[in-house]
């Protein structure tokens, strides 16, 4: 099993609106071998804000599955939107500065799993 999380560093402000965008997946989660997703936002980061994508995957060859396929072009193909981000356009037009200031993806294997104990009455 593998945990493959895209760490996405975004404007001061604007991470809570990013993190929208994934409350709807597009597809993901009819993959085979797909696991579970979890969205995770960073507290009290000065300089930016910051959303962990992670998702979980019975082994590497069904993630890759997934970036081949084209349910994560589709999902992934809002690339004006994307573009107007990283350019430095906001999605009115605006020339505040990048929304997304970059990301980057890292691949972990799940060694093993503790899960809490039920609580006996």
């Amino acid at each position: 099993m593998i945990v493959v999380t895209n760490t996405i560093q975004i404007r001061k402000g604007h991470g809570e609106s990013i993190a929208e965008r994934f409350q709807n997946p597009k597809g993901v989660h009819h993959m085979p071998g797909f696991i579970s997703m979890e969205l995770w936002l960073t507290q009290n980061l000065e300089e930016c804000d910051e959303i962990k994508v992670n998702t979980t995957w019975e082994s590497r060859e069904a993630f890759d599955g997934w970036v081949k396929s084209d349910s994560f072009k589709q999902s992934h193909g809002d690339r004006k939107k994307a573009q107007a981000e990283r350019s430095g356009n906001t999605a009115d037009g605006s020339e505040e500065g990048p929304i997304i200031l970059g990301n980057k993806i890292s691949i972990h294997t799940v060694l093993f799993t503790v899960d809490a104990e039920p609580v006996k009455a």
